[in-house]
């Protein structure tokens, strides 16, 4: 099998264009063109990327069929225990799926639409860990709204598969630096970390340094959270914001009833020049370490059953603090 095509589409709707790759159907771009004294200015509201090989961390990465990190790599499932690549750079587990480095289809596509599928098989994936068969498919599209990302899988397997999904966009504060930035994360609970892994506890956010449930600045702390318990809206959708202090324009990310847990990542591990320079807020529809327990969101998809689900992103201004 040779190398996966990676071909970078364009999409475009009013003064927002998008840029997505077909390895990985990963979120390369997305900005406003606005005009200052008649010159065109491009707003880069994610932190973005041309070429998989100037990738950093997992910008844009879409994540099935696990999002974040399964602890050593193994898991059971169904009685039977399965070992998994132990791929993540730091610690010995298994890190963010399979299909961002895949190649996906065009399925559809109009000037502010895309639509990508992959499939997995069985046969391919049983020797890394994950006997399942799955059909996914993405969904970006641009409107007065914003940009939208809705996912689709199905189980085209004779077996009961496990299936979390993620997404890892990377937001810019518009002219702010991150510790300049302000941040709004609606969840009341995380889940507690050891090495990276959860120790299978939860803490509420109450009192902790750890709650962002109102907007404050970021300044100096280190975020690898995964949130839940997350506050939803009267139409269903969670959303957090990012805000740059100086302009008061707030980024919202939005995720429907799918995405139940919410990783926040700071990038304080990635090298220099690129550290601290952008935020990742992850929508997730399971918890990190999900596989290994079960009742933090992991999908138990039975043979032929869909599990689908949307987030976007748009640009909003924020209220004077």
């Amino acid at each position: 099998m040779g190398t996966p095509q990676d071909l970078e589409l364009t999409l475009n709707f009013g003064n927002q264009t998008a840029v997505i790759a077909t390895l990985g159907a990963s979120l390369r771009r997305y900005f406003i063109t606005e005009t200052a004294d008649s010159v065109p200015v491009e707003l880069d509201i994610i932190w973005g990327y041309s070429g998989a090989s100037n990738k950093q961390g997992g910008q844009g990465d879409v994540l099935i069929p696990f999002p974040s990190r399964i602890k050593g790599g193994a898991y059971t499932f169904n009685g039977d225990t399965h070992q998994m690549e132990r791929n993540d750079k730091e610690g010995p587990n298994a890190i963010h799926g399979f299909l961002r480095t895949v190649g996906w289809s065009i399925s559809e596509q109009t000037e502010s639409q895309l639509r990508l599928q992959t499939t997995m098989r069985r046969e391919d994936f049983a020797p890394r860990g994950y006997p399942y068969s799955l059909d996914a498919s993405l969904e970006y599209r641009l409107s007065s709204e914003g940009l939208k990302c809705a996912f689709a899988i199905t189980n085209t397997g004779e077996t009961t598969a496990p299936v979390g999904v993620g997404f890892h966009p990377y937001f810019l504060a518009g002219k702010s630096s991150l510790d300049e930035a302000e941040t709004l994360i609606p969840a009341s609970s995380f889940v507690e970390f050891e090495n990276l892994v959860p120790t299978g506890k939860l803490i509420s956010v109450e009192g902790t340094p750890s709650d962002y449930r109102s907007l404050k600045p970021i300044g100096s702390a280190r975020f690898n959270h995964c949130y839940t318990d997350l506050k939803r809206d009267a139409d269903g959708l969670t959303r957090a914001y990012l805000v740059d202090s100086e302009t008061r324009r707030k980024t919202c990310i939005w995720m429907d009833k799918a995405f139940n847990y919410l990783v926040v990542y700071s990038g304080d591990a990635i090298e220099e020049p690129f550290r601290r320079k952008a935020f990742a807020i992850e929508p997730m529809t399971c918890g990190t370490n999900a596989f290994n327990v079960h009742e933090w969101g992991l999908k138990s998809l039975i043979p032929g059953e869909d599990f689908q689900g949307s987030f976007g992103i748009h640009l909003e201004n924020a209220p004077a603090s």
